[in-house]
């Protein structure tokens, strides 16, 4: 089957083309450097052609709303309707856990996303997952004043993300369902634990200070906002087993 994969050059697309094609898929990279403009829809049609299935996972690097919401819509507009024109019969979406409750200014360009593909003519699944292992060197590497890193105080229950690839692979292969779906990680972690131990193995000695953040934002992070429902996939890999994993 051929996939189209919308930001498969990026760290989870990476992983979702290399499981779809280890599955013995096509995977057919949506981004500029392969000639497709998602924001214009330049080479759009021509990608999509024998495709069969899309999977979304764009994404853009910014903490304002007003740009998050112009990004997700417009990239989001532009592959809908290509969908539509070339016949496409799934289109999965990656979004986030908690990205209904939580007031994050960039969930605001996710939510507005999820609310497009519900309204569209082509048949969709949106998979919410919470933050990814990895989000602990992320983290390490932008909360940070002067030489001291900071962590901020959040509850979560982190997914590796090869799993979240594994699993937006098996949306695209399954009949579309019409609604969400919730994956996370096996337990739940303290992101201040896990950006210590992320910086502990990777070689940092320094203080890392835990940070309350203030505002709503800070109280969902610290409330438990951003956990999953009950109802939730769950993982196998814990944050430890992917940090042996990946840091030795």
């Amino acid at each position: 089957m051929r996939i189209a994969i919308a930001g498969g050059t990026g760290l989870l697309g990476g992983l979702v083309v290399d499981e779809a094609t280890a599955r013995g898929h096509h995977g057919v990279v949506l981004a500029r450097s392969r000639g497709v403009d998602l924001t214009t829809g330049a080479g759009l049609d021509e990608a999509l052609q024998g495709v069969e299935a899309v999977i979304d996972v764009t994404n853009v690097a910014t903490l304002k709303a007003e740009a998050s919401t112009a990004f997700f819509e417009a990239v989001t507009r532009t592959l809908l309707a290509g969908e539509e024109r070339a016949g496409i019969r799934r289109h999965v979406a990656l979004s986030i856990v908690g990205v209904d409750r939580a007031p994050f200014d960039y969930y605001a360009g996710k939510r507005a996303q999820e609310r497009l593909i519900e309204a569209s003519t082509v048949p969709w699944t949106i998979l919410r997952a919470t933050q990814f292992h990895e989000f602990a060197g992320q983290i390490h590497a932008t909360a940070a004043v002067g030489p001291v890193h900071l962590a901020p105080r959040m509850r979560t229950q982190p997914i590796a993300a090869r799993e979240v690839a594994s699993r937006l692979v098996d949306l695209a292969e399954s009949p579309a369902r019409g609604g969400y779906v919730e994956l996370a990680g096996p337990r739940e972690e303290s992101l201040v634990d896990m950006v210590r131990r992320w910086a502990r193995a990777t070689g940092h000695r320094g203080p890392i200070p835990a940070v309350p953040l203030p505002g709503r934002l800070g109280r969902a992070q610290r409330d438990g906002t951003l956990l999953p429902g009950d109802a939730a996939e769950i993982g196998e890999e814990t944050f430890a087993d992917w940090l042996r994993r990946t840091t030795g």
